[in-house]
C-alpha cells in the first residue's frame, strides 16, 4: 500500500505487530492475548463488520479498513461481515433515534458498493480475505433460535451501554429489536470463530459482548481491537455527511485533495497517522517535523493529501490535483474544467447563485455574500442586492473551491 512512488520499507514482523497494535488504535483487549496470538504463527481471523446502510463511504469508514490491511500484510485473513441482515434492523450506531429499516433490495445495492470501495484498500487476495453475509446464517433463525440466544444476556446488561442508559433516563423510546443488535453482531463471531473484532470506539459495548457470547457457547473469546473516530474536514466533529464535513472515497481528485488541503493544521498530525497511505518510517518524519517545527504544515499536507488521492484514484490523479490546487489557489488562476452556465440578464447576484446550485435558497445565496465567500471575476461581492448586467462571460466564484462560468443569456 505504498504510493507516491515510495520504495517499500524493509519493517521485520515485530515491528510490524507494534505498529498494529500501538499505531492508530485506542484499545486492545485483551493485549497479552492478542500478542500471544500474533506471535503465535497462526493465521488469525480477524472479523470487522460494516452496516450497508448507505452507498457510499469516506475516509472516516477507510481507518478500520487500512488496519485490516496491516493485519493482512502480516499473513492473517480479515473476515468481512456484511450486515446484510442487521442494517434492516433498529440502529446500531449509538444515535438518539431510530433509524429507517431497510428493504433487503437497497441493503444489497449499498454493501456491493461498499465493497468495491473496500477493495481500493484491503488486498482481495482470497487467502486474506473472506466475504460473509449474515443473511447466511441469520436466514435460518426461527424464534427458537433467537430465544436461546437473548437468554445469554441480560437486560441490565445491555442498559450498561450508554446511549441506551442516557435514552431510558430521558424517557425516549427504546425499540425492544434494537437489543438484538448488538447480541447479533456477537453472534457473528460465533459464526465465523472470530479470534479477533475490530470496530471503532463507537462499538466497544457491542465488541465486549461478542467475547461474552463466544464464551457461552463454548469458543475462546475473541480479543478486540478499537480504532480512533477520524475527525472531519473541520478538525472538530466526527466526518459526517450530514455536517458536510467528509471526504468521500468517490469524490473526484480535485475535490478530495481540495478537501484535505483545507483542513486546519492542528488536524493534520491525526490525519498523518490515521488517512495518509505512506510509508510508517515516513509518517513518524513528517510528525516529528510537524512537532518541532522544521517541517511547513503546507508541504506536510500536500504528502498526506497526495497519498489519498493516489490510494483510489492513482498517482496520476493525485499528480494532477496537486497541479489544479496549486494553479487554483497558489497562482489565483481559474480552473481549466469548470462548468458553464447560460443566465438572463440583469440578474441578482442571490438569483445567479441560485441558478448555477451554489445556494440553494435566496438565505443561503446571501448567507454566501455576508460570509465574503463569493466574487465575479476575482472581485469580492459584498452587497447581497447587487443587480448584475453583463454581455461577456464571467466567473463566479463561491468558496474556494466552487467556480462557474456564467454567459449572458436571452
Amino acid at each position: 500500500m505504498n504510493s507516491q512512488g515510495n520504495t517499500p520499507e524493509i519493517v521485520t514482523d515485530e515491528e510490524r505487530i507494534q505498529r498494529v497494535l500501538n499505531t492508530g488504535t485506542v484499545t486492545v483487549q485483551v493485549r497479552e492475548s492478542m500478542e500471544r496470538k500474533l506471535r503465535s504463527g497462526r493465521q488469525l481471523r480477524v472479523k470487522m463488520g460494516f452496516d450497508p446502510s448507505a452507498p457510499d463511504i469516506h475516509i472516516g469508514h477507510a481507518v478500520g479498513m487500512r488496519k485490516l490491511r496491516e493485519f493482512q500484510d502480516l499473513g492473517h485473513k480479515i473476515v468481512i461481515i456484511v450486515g446484510d441482515w442487521t442494517a434492516q434492523i433498529g440502529d446500531p450506531s449509538g444515535r438518539s433515534a431510530q433509524r429507517r429499516m431497510l428493504t433487503a433490495e437497497e441493503v444489497q445495492a449499498n454493501a456491493q458498493t461498499y465493497l468495491d470501495q473496500f477493495f481500493k484498500v484491503v488486498d482481495d487476495n482470497p487467502e486474506k480475505v473472506e466475504i460473509a453475509w449474515q443473511s447466511s446464517w441469520f436466514g435460518d433463525f426461527d424464534l427458537a433460535d433467537v430465544l436461546r440466544l437473548t437468554s445469554k444476556f441480560t437486560v441490565a446488561q445491555m442498559m450498561a451501554r450508554e446511549d441506551f442508559r442516557t435514552r431510558f433516563e430521558s424517557e425516549s423510546p427504546i425499540g425492544i429489536v434494537e437489543f438484538l443488535y448488538p447480541l447479533m453482531q456477537a453472534y457473528d463471531s460465533v459464526a465465523v470463530h472470530a479470534d479477533v473484532e475490530m470496530g471503532g470506539t463507537d462499538q466497544t459495548f457491542n465488541l465486549l459482548v461478542g467475547r461474552d457470547i463466544q464464551r457461552e457457547m463454548d469458543q475462546k473469546p475473541q480479543d478486540i481491537l478499537t480504532v480512533p473516530i477520524l475527525a472531519g474536514t473541520d478538525g472538530v466533529q466526527k466526518m459526517s455527511k450530514s455536517l458536510d464535513n467528509y471526504v468521500g472515497v468517490t469524490d473526484e481528485p480535485n475535490d478530495m485533495y481540495g478537501k484535505l488541503m483545507s483542513i486546519p493544521d492542528t488536524a493534520l498530525d491525526e490525519y498523518l497517522i490515521l488517512a495518509a497511505n505512506l510509508p510508517a518510517s515516513e509518517i513518524d518524519t513528517l510528525r516529528t517535523s510537524l512537532a518541532d517545527g522544521t517541517g511547513h504544515p503546507r508541504d506536510i499536507k500536500d504528502k498526506m493529501a497526495a497519498s489519498v488521492v493516489a490510494t483510489y484514484h492513482g498517482e496520476a490523479a493525485a499528480d494532477g490535483a496537486r497541479q489544479a490546487f496549486q494553479r487554483v489557489f497558489q497562482q489565483g488562476q481559474v480552473p481549466d474544467d469548470i462548468e458553464e452556465f447560460s443566465v438572463a440578464y440583469p440578474a441578482t447576484i442571490v438569483a445567479l447563485l441560485r441558478a448555477v446550485g451554489f445556494a440553494g435558497s435566496n438565505n443561503e445565496a446571501r448567507r454566501l455574500v455576508q460570509q465574503g465567500g463569493v466574487r465575479i471575476d476575482g472581485e469580492r461581492v459584498e452587497d447581497t442586492d447587487a443587480e448584475l448586467t453583463f454581455d461577456t462571460p464571467i466567473v463566479l466564484q463561491a468558496g474556494r473551491r466552487r467556480f462557474a462560468r456564467v454567459l449572458p443569456g436571452v
